[in-house]
């Protein structure tokens, strides 16, 4: 990530992504008819090419083609079609690109302040995919206070929830960006101790992003935390939650010691996530999890012990 992670990790990160996105696009669309190019009909027409049957990867006249139609259509069927068919295609490197040159970003984008909630999660799952470029983030960055707000006030572990969440999540992945979730913290947490298993694992991949920069880590310090986010260290935990939190703390005692010294401790009020890691209660569970069943649950605890 950028700074301290690298453009590595950056890669990394974003070719992952850019491969998950491909994996969904190809099991949702099914397998191509017989052995057909790549190519495509230049004569579909923008509607054709959301009818569910057209499979194929769209060159960038279609692309222009279904962007004004996004843009001239009121029919709230052709608006989701037209979403799902660009979310997919935006999979691709090469057309993140294309979109963006289009001037497709806010075509997008703005669908999200659709009343429509299916339209409101497919545009998310568009600027998503979108986002794996990092000169996309550019462009969308502008809408990451909109998406907390609809985050955070919409419906919990709805699938626009779970959108905005994983926008915003890919939209953390370099540092450039952070800053602007600052605000955001303590509701993070808050859904985090509220939500599902689903909800819970992707608010932690968002929170992990952030507790990687040393620049957020007094944001993350100062957050109000109810108590029972400490459950969350319990040895019956699911693996994947279990072993997030424990990352979690791990990170945020690297950045609290970065470059050898120890960060001031600044006026962290009672009830904060400092005094919940920093208490005895959190250095007992974590301790006991040494005992664990599981090997990687167990192997995480052991280098954090000498930590606590």
């Amino acid at each position: 990530m950028g700074g301290p992670r690298g453009a590595g990790w950056v890669a990394a990160g974003l070719l992952l992504g850019a491969g998950a996105c491909y994996c969904i696009y190809r099991l949702t669309r099914g397998r191509r008819r017989g052995d057909r190019e790549l190519g495509i009909r230049s004569s579909k027409s923008a509607e054709d090419l959301t009818d569910g049957s057209y499979d194929d990867v769209l060159n960038a006249e279609q692309l222009q083609k279904l962007l004004y139609l996004l843009e001239s259509t009121e029919d709230p069927v052709i608006i989701e079609r037209a979403l799902i068919t660009l979310g997919n295609n935006a999979a691709f490197s090469v057309n993140q690109a294309i979109i963006r040159e289009l001037g497709g970003i806010p075509t997008v984008a703005n669908k999200i302040n659709h009343s429509n909630q299916s339209i409101k999660e497919k545009a998310l799952n568009a600027l998503n995919n979108l986002s794996v470029n990092v000169e996309n983030q550019i462009k969308i960055k502008i809408y990451i206070s909109q998406v907390c707000e609809d985050v955070f006030s919409g419906p919990l572990n709805s699938a626009v929830q779970l959108a905005g969440l994983r926008l915003l999540t890919n939209m953390t992945v370099t540092n450039d960006h952070q800053h602007m979730l600052h605000s955001y913290i303590t509701d993070l947490f808050q859904v985090l101790l509220t939500g599902n298993g689903n909800t819970k694992v992707q608010v932690l991949k968002l929170l992990l992003n952030l507790s990687e920069n040393p620049a957020m880590t007094e944001g993350l310090l100062r957050a109000q935390v109810d108590s029972s986010f400490l459950s969350l260290y319990d040895s019956h935990v699911a693996k994947e939650i279990l072993l997030r939190v424990l990352t979690l703390f791990q990170n945020i005692k690297n950045c609290l010691k970065i470059e050898g010294h120890l960060a001031v401790q600044p006026t962290f009020t009672e009830g904060s996530l400092f005094f919940l890691l920093h208490g005895e209660e959190c250095a007992q569970k974590i301790r006991a999890l040494a005992d664990h069943h599981d090997a990687e649950v167990k192997e995480k605890v052991v280098t954090i012990i000498p930590k606590i």
